[in-house]
């Protein structure tokens, strides 16, 4: 987006801001609400989404709506979120790729989180696990360093794409236990398949997309985030175990709004979202089997919470020295 469009923007949403009266605020909401996913369907991130978005529908008395629109690592849907009416109807789905990687690697976006977006809450976390081939015969992090460092460059490690959260999880890695991995990018086509084949060993990500090949024995987990071990994965040891206490990863799905929304709709969202992801103990035990949580937050702490990983990220990209353009 150039300079003038920019401002053409920040102009329609002040204008919008305006005619959305007090009254108004306090009905809310009065018709569909509609959350922008920035990635495609099926995908983590959307799966879990709608999960709570249709819980959040019974709390809000509204149909909430997922809408996806992916493209270009998450951003192409952000942009849609951001250049919404700030008027509480349109929201948009936040991750660590589109909040805190890609205004970081690329020059090419020109949206700025903490201008352009409101934070609403935290939706839910995942820990992030180092997946591997089932064949594959080292079975911690410790004997995977020490393979990578006999044989530089031979371990070949899948990610969604460059610049995403499991790209950039894997290079904090190589970067933490000083071992060179050869990253293989799967921008449009699915990993897991390759992962499974051996085509590549491992690939760094949460766990809700491979715990069906897990169960099924033909992936492993060597490693998951955490500063302790999780209840549902009691045999699975933590990256804190094998000396990695500062590597943690986590992914998380988060709700924000398009700057100018006004508070009280704000707080009527977060409201709604803390009663969401408590009414479902389907849901909730779907979370805890993947290694995650579903977890709210007042609008207050998330931005707290965003202030502390995009600084976690920051640290984590300048070590691993990537860009994408």
């Amino acid at each position: 987006m150039n300079h003038l469009s920019r401002i053409s923007s920040a102009v329609i949403a002040a204008t919008v801001f305006v005619a959305v009266s007090p009254s108004q605020a306090q009905d809310y909401p009065t018709k569909p609400i509609r959350i922008i996913v920035p990635f495609p369907g099926g995908s983590g991130p959307d799966v879990d989404t709608r999960g709570v978005a249709a819980e959040l529908s019974k709390v809000l008395g509204q149909p909430v709506v997922v809408e996806n629109r992916p493209g270009a690592s998450g951003t192409i849907g952000l942009e849609a979120g951001i250049q919404a009416a700030p008027d509480g109807y349109t929201l948009v789905v936040g991750t660590p790729t589109t909040l805190f990687l890609m205004p970081r690697l690329s020059a090419k976006v020109t949206y700025n989180v903490d201008r352009d977006l409101v934070p609403v809450s935290l939706m839910g976390y995942l820990n992030t696990a180092l997946l591997a081939n089932a064949a594959m015969p080292q079975t911690d992090a410790a004997e995977v360093i020490a393979h990578a460092k006999r044989l530089p460059g031979s371990v070949n490690v899948a990610t969604l794409g460059v610049g995403t959260h499991s790209h950039i999880a894997g290079e904090w890695f190589a970067a933490e236990s000083g071992i060179k991995l050869n990253f293989v990018p799967y921008n449009t086509s699915n990993p897991f398949v390759d992962l499974m084949a051996g085509q590549v060993q491992l690939l760094f990500d949460a766990l809700p997309a491979s715990m069906g090949n897990v169960r099924a024995g033909k992936l492993k987990i060597i490693a998951l985030t955490g500063k302790s071990r999780h209840p549902n994965f009691p045999n699975t040891p933590t990256f804190t175990e094998a000396g990695f206490a500062d590597f943690n990863p986590i992914a998380f799905i988060s709700l924000l709004a398009p700057a100018g929304t006004p508070k009280p709709i704000i707080e009527t969202l977060a409201a709604g979202v803390q009663k969401a992801v408590t009414m479902n103990p389907a849901l909730i035990d779907k979370w805890r089997s993947n290694g995650g949580e579903l977890k709210a937050t007042a609008p207050d702490e998330f931005a707290l919470f965003l202030k502390a990983e995009s600084a976690k990220w920051a640290q984590a990209i300048s070590r691993a020295n990537v860009r994408l353009d």
